[in-house]
Order: C-alpha cells, then structure tokens, then sequence
C-alpha cells in the first residue's frame, strides 16, 4: 500500500490528517490524549525527541515525556488547534515552538546564566550546532564567565576554547552502537534551580527558524534527576566520547591510568538490562497497570 492509499484510508476510518504548511517542514514529536472524566477535559501529553519510528527505536538513543500536567495539555492542544488553521505565530505558556518562540526564549536562558556570570551554568546535547546567534550568545556566556557543556553529535560551528571568545566552552561528541538523538538543554545548576528541556529541536537555523519544532519543560524533580543523571554519564564518557580541540581536531578524553573506564551507552543499556530482568513480576505488574490505564481511557 502506497502513501497515498495509506492516507485514504486514515480519512475513511475517521481521522484528521493535516498536511503542513509550505515552507516550513513539522518536525515536532508530540502526542495528545484528550479525555472527559465527570465533566472534566482531562489531558495526558507525549513529547519526544525522536520520531514514532519502530525501527529507528530500535538504534537511536531518545527521550520522551509523557504528562498529564494539565498547563502542558492545555498548551498541546492549543498547539494542534493552531496547526489545524495554519498559524505558525501561537503563542504558549509552557512549550517552545519554533519558528515563534523557540529561539527567543533560548536567548532568554542563556542571557538569564549569563546574569549569573561564574555562578550560571549551561549544559546543551544535540544533534547539531549552526544557528549563528545561538554560537554568538553562547560565546558572550563564556566570556561572561558561564561555564558551558556541549554534546554535539554531528555538525558543529563553534570551536571550544578559544582565547576571549570561547574559553569556557567545552563540547564532546559521542558515537557508538547507538545514534545519539536526544535533544536536552539545561540551564543553571541543582534540582530546584535547574530548568530542562527536552524535544525535537536542534540549534540549527533550519530548525529554529524554518520547522515547527517543540520543546518541553520538564517540572518533576525525580524526572530532573533522572536527566542529570544521564547528562552526568554523558558528561563522563572517557571511552566512546572524542572532545574537539580549539583547532577543531577531535580527540580522545584523557583518562588517568587508575580511572574506571566510562562507555555511556553500554551504562545505559547495562541499566535497561537490569529493569528487564530485576524481579520480573513487579516489572509485569507496573507494565500491566500502565496497558490497562491506557485501555480503561479509550474505553470511557
């Protein structure tokens, strides 16, 4: 069956399908459930940083929110609301969408660290790096004194460590059995200062000025520190990570001789392995309440 067909049969069976807008690509990975309870809208949201694929699941590294925060429900639906008529301009409480908000309330975050001068603290893990204002803002960081982690996977412009320009500006990249693909962007420091988010959105123009992109705050502590952990393990990588030198060399994370070695995607797995196969009939009973609320939903 063809694309085409395949769409045919969505409209035939019920469903809305919107097809975008011209020139500007919908990037964005966002799910909305939307339920009455007693009267009540009630919403549960899915924002991710990779896409609805089973087979890139199977080899990218991702990460996906699911809430039922109802300020988030509310500006999800607006969202779709607002792809439903073609305005690209809506404005949100919580959510990043680019080619509107995204990249200005960035700025805004990296200007609120640079406030904070020696104090602030910016980690960012992407993709890549190209937008030319977000390098530049990122520079002014640095030389505000704002200590800076960056994990680029791929394409990067900005070169790390340069005398009064990027001197406080570290950026690793990480390559391995997996596609490093999450998006995380962290600003400030400890579980009740930091803010997280996490989406679709690399810093590169195409994506913050021509695609419609999300990113989503994250406000529970325990999902914070869960992301700090990750960006810690990412952090201290020594064995799949390479740093670029300020002549934009990569090259490998010095490790002393008595240090363990650090593979952050075999950590991870190692860590998945475990839930998996750590007392499985607590693990069946959690999976199974969460199948069942799900069904129950689409019962009411």
């Amino acid at each position: 069956m063809n694309c085409a067909q395949d769409l045919n049969e969505l409209e035939e069976s019920g469903c809305k399908i919107l097809y975008g807008f011209e020139g500007y690509k919908v990037h964005s990975k966002i799910c909305l459930i939307t339920r009455k309870d007693k009267g009540k809208i009630q919403y549960i949201t899915q924002i991710g940083t990779g896409n609805y694929n089973e087979q890139t699941a199977k080899i990218y590294t991702d990460l996906s929110l699911m809430t039922a925060n109802r300020s988030i429900g509310e500006d999800a639906c607006l969202f779709f609301q607002n792809m439903s008529i073609s305005n690209l301009h809506g404005e949100y409480e919580h959510l990043l969408v680019s080619p509107n908000s995204l990249k200005n309330k960035i700025l805004a975050l990296i200007d609120g660290e640079i406030s904070r001068g020696k104090a602030g603290n910016i980690f960012m893990k992407m993709n890549s790096l190209t937008d030319i204002d977000i390098i530049n803002k990122l520079s002014e960081a640095s030389e505000a004194g704002v200590k800076i982690k960056l994990n680029i996977r791929g394409i990067c412009c900005l070169l790390p460590g340069v005398r009064k320009k990027t001197s406080n500006i570290e950026i690793t990249s990480i390559v391995g059995r997996f596609l490093e693909h999450p998006r995380i962007y962290c600003f400030g420091k400890g579980i009740d200062d930091v803010k997280i988010y996490i989406g679709s959105a690399d810093m590169m123009t195409r994506n913050t000025e021509k695609r419609v992109e999300i990113l989503v705050p994250i406000f529970e502590k325990t999902i914070k520190s869960q992301i700090l952990d990750i960006v810690d393990v990412i952090n201290s990588d020594n064995v799949k990570a390479r740093k670029i030198a300020p002549n934009g060399e990569l090259r490998k994370i010095f490790k002393a001789q008595d240090s363990p070695d650090v593979d952050s995607q075999a950590y991870f797995l190692n860590q998945a392995q475990s839930f998996l196969n750590k007392e499985p009939p607590q693990r069946k009973n959690l999976i199974y309440q969460i199948k069942s609320k799900i069904i129950d939903m689409f019962k009411k």
